[in-house]
């Protein structure tokens, strides 16, 4: 780990909410004690899968969930995404809303594929269209475009038995298939379609995911260290930091075909490198939380979600609106 990746993980705990931070470790080792008790299940220890409750859900919107979609199947997964920047988080977390009337929004359609190779291994993958909005000193600009586009590959090692979650490993590849250079000027920034946390950059992830069961609850927490290549952006040799994504979900499940979902998600990035030297004051941070309701049954799983933007640096400040629905073939 870098050594202004640790800067920018010491600021960020400094200035930020540690405690949103450690939610996803604090959470998940608080909880799993808990499994060692059918009495607080209220239920007999699972013996097999066919005795096992699973109950049918979306999942979490940006929170991964560790099981896998099973052997020959196929998962098609759409979001709609509604993002509207009250303001923006400057270089030292210090938030400022826009003035005179300015506004910045856009309009996310993802596409999430996921297809199951075994009962332990999956290939997935996550492409997105975009539709961008600025209004600036009374100039209105847009552009839309395709934006980056990731490949996943899962393995399933352990499955959920007695006080054990259910984790598998994950490897991600970044494709830079959003516009990242020769932006026009006159655009504002709108025509900008690569990942902020690296435009123009090709990026290799390695991360951990957990999911336990405690009925009526589902929690899940992953944990994602990703890696930039260097390349050329605009002639300029850049390479982004490497950056750090920490999430948690918590899932409950009512009678019947409802339940309510809560995420806290993390992003802690250093400085990047512009031909060999650090850019001052170009970490990214960001400490999202989303509460949401879903409607499931064993034909279609619905969600609808709110997110917002709590802290963070270099970062806009969003509210967005997520509805997603799972259908498998």
């Amino acid at each position: 780990m870098g050594r202004k990746f640790l800067e920018a993980i010491k600021i960020y705990l400094k200035n930020s909410c540690p405690v949103l931070f450690l939610a996803p470790a604090i959470a998940f080792f608080l909880f799993l004690p808990c499994s060692f008790s059918s009495e607080f299940l209220n239920e007999e220890p699972v013996k097999d899968k066919e005795s096992a409750w699973m109950p049918y859900s979306a999942g979490p919107i940006t929170t991964w969930t560790a099981p896998l979609c099973g052997r020959a199947r196929f998962v098609v997964q759409p979001f709609f995404f509604y993002n509207r920047a009250r303001g923006l988080f400057n270089s030292e977390g210090s938030y400022k809303s826009f003035q005179n009337g300015d506004r910045k929004y856009e309009y996310q359609q993802q596409l999430f594929f996921q297809y199951g190779v075994t009962e332990k291994f999956e290939i997935d993958a996550q492409a997105l269209y975009q539709e961008h909005f600025i209004k600036q000193s009374g100039q209105k600009v847009s552009s839309s475009g395709l934006g980056d586009s990731f490949l996943f590959l899962r393995y399933c090692p352990i499955e959920e038995n007695g006080f054990l979650p259910t984790i598998n490993g994950l490897m991600q590849i970044k494709f830079p298939t959003g516009k990242f250079q020769n932006l026009n000027p006159d655009k504002l920034g709108a025509d900008l379609m690569g990942a902020a946390t690296g435009a123009g950059s090709f990026d290799h992830g390695y991360g951990v995911i957990f999911t336990k069961k405690l009925k009526p609850f589902i929690l899940h927490s992953d944990f994602i260290y990703t890696f930039p290549i260097e390349r050329k952006i605009n002639s300029v040799k850049t390479r982004y930091a490497r950056y750090l994504n920490c999430d948690f979900a918590l899932e409950y499940f009512f009678t019947g075909n409802i339940n309510l979902i809560f995420e806290v998600n993390n992003i802690l990035q250093g400085d990047r490198k512009e031909n060999g030297d650090f850019v001052p004051n170009s970490n990214r941070n960001q400490t999202m939380i989303s509460p949401g309701i879903g409607w499931s049954s064993s034909k279609i799983q619905t969600l609808l979600a709110y997110q917002r933007v709590l802290t963070g640096e270099n970062a806009d400040a969003n509210d967005s609106v997520v509805f997603t629905f799972v259908y498998a073939f």
